[in-house]
């Protein structure tokens, strides 16, 4: 039997970002620019050079900015073209063709696995992706995802995105407790949830991104209402896994949690240093501070 193809990736963008107070009171967390491109953006990118052609964005109110950005703006580009800017106009044309856009409006309890289960129709029976909206790779010889959907071709089963942290750090991740099969590739037995240094069974943490199969999809529709009374797609992965294997990818890419200011100031300091147009100058600055 022919292993199905991943073309959809589901990324949901629909909470609040809590975290950028009072920015996000008015703009999506998603919009918040690195460098000069939104978050968004960069992990939507990621997805098509990795081989995705259905980006489903999981909206909530507030959101209408993300959908902007990945249409049209014929006004805009009138302007554009009157200004001979004409790079400019077909860079900002590419953003929104580089993939299928379909957006769905989040129902149900709050909590990221409403997202998921909100795109079943559309998913069908087919494995896809889940990106989350403020976890961006960077670097590597391939894309973050497209080094799990190697693994899944591979493997057949759900692929967890793993990266090493710290010691210290094991208290701010779930911590994957699990057995090496080959260079990068791990058989998942356990996830431990924010463990600490004394508890954590390694230091290989889950830190979002996966290959699903759509068997979730029933485990996640019967998954009881969690923590903090939202709906948990991690509680739904963790019954599946009593039923099939999981395997965990630590991934050859740079991970930056832009939901946090350190992460999203950081990322913005790196990624600024890898721009021919700006690294010469901001080095500068950066040596004169």
């Amino acid at each position: 039997m022919r292993m199905a193809k991943i073309t959809k990736a589901i990324i949901p963008v629909a909470g609040y970002g809590t975290r950028f107070l009072p920015t996000t009171k008015a703009q999506p967390k998603e919009m918040l620019n690195i460098v000069d491109k939104p978050v968004i953006q960069y992990i939507v990118e990621e997805a098509v050079a990795s081989g995705i052609t259905d980006i489903i964005l999981v909206t909530g109110s507030g959101k209408r900015a993300v959908e902007d950005h990945f249409d049209h703006n014929l006004e805009l580009y009138n302007w554009l073209k009157k200004q001979k800017k004409e790079n400019t106009l077909e860079e900002l044309k590419k953003i929104a063709e580089m993939a299928n856009f379909i957006y769905i409006r989040q129902k149900g309890p709050y909590g990221n696995g409403t997202p998921v289960l909100n795109a079943q129709k559309i998913i069908g029976n087919e494995p896809f992706a889940v990106l989350w909206g403020d976890d961006v790779f960077y670097g590597g010889k391939k894309p973050r995802l497209k080094q799990l959907i190697e693994a899944y071709e591979k493997y057949g089963d759900p692929v967890l995105t793993a990266c090493r942290v710290e010691k210290e750090a094991t208290s701010r991740y779930g911590i994957i407790d699990a057995i090496k099969v080959e260079e990068n590739i791990y058989q998942v037995k356990k996830i431990v949830e924010k463990p600490g240094p004394q508890k954590a069974p390694s230091t290989l943490a889950s830190v979002g991104g996966y290959i699903l199969t759509p068997d979730i999809f029933e485990v996640l529709s019967k998954t009881k209402i969690g923590k903090g009374g939202e709906l948990w797609l991690a509680d739904a992965m963790s019954s599946l896994l009593k039923q099939r294997p999981f395997y965990a990818c630590e991934v050859d890419a740079k991970y930056y949690d832009v939901g946090s200011k350190i992460g999203w100031l950081t990322a913005n300091v790196d990624l600024a240093l890898t721009r021919a147009d700006l690294k010469d100058e901001f080095k500068k600055f950066l040596k004169s501070i």
